[in-house]
């Protein structure tokens, strides 16, 4: 027997709005295929090339995913994660050399269509899987900052016993 939120789900992913989020999530990513080998890639990666602009303009063009999954009722958490893909496709994509292979590794608007997918499908199992994430990633951010913090002490420590101002 089938329950009102699944129908409302399904629905949602067959959107218009849904399908052309996901053609366009396509095209970003993996719209080309390298003839005779698996490997795909999209206009992400190509645009990313351009110095200086290419990878603002790939986080613009993947904002639209993240404005769609708003206006589709994506969760807060759905959200956040969306905006922290595009935003690390292009810090990391503003790298010289390093960012353009992991522009064509990565596929940041290919995992936010699916992330957005899984909350149209499942909003409540998404919503929660989605906050622990969120959680998991804002303790990881604390811990890595508190052993910076440590680390930073112990070389001032070390530096100034090493001068003998300590």
């Amino acid at each position: 027997m089938s329950t009102g939120d699944s129908s409302a789900g399904a629905r949602r992913t067959s959107s218009p709005s849904f399908g052309a989020v996901s053609k366009f999530a396509y095209w970003l990513d993996a719209g080309i295929r390298i003839p005779g080998t698996n490997l795909r890639f999209g206009l992400d990666p190509i645009i990313g090339l351009i110095p200086g602009a290419g990878d603002a303009a790939g986080a613009v063009l993947a904002g639209w995913i993240l404005v769609e999954a708003i206006r589709l009722g994506a969760s807060r958490a759905t959200v956040i994660r969306i905006a922290g893909n595009v935003a690390l496709d292009a810090a990391v994509g503003a790298v010289p050399l390093l960012g353009d292979i992991f522009d064509f590794v990565w596929k940041a608007n290919l995992r936010n269509v699916a992330l957005l997918e899984r909350h149209l499908a499942a909003p409540d199992r998404a919503e929660r899987a989605d906050r622990s994430f969120v959680w998991l990633v804002i303790f990881g951010v604390l811990v890595m900052a508190l052993v910076s913090l440590v680390l930073g002490i112990l070389l001032m420590r070390w530096v100034f016993r090493a001068l003998g101002v300590a």
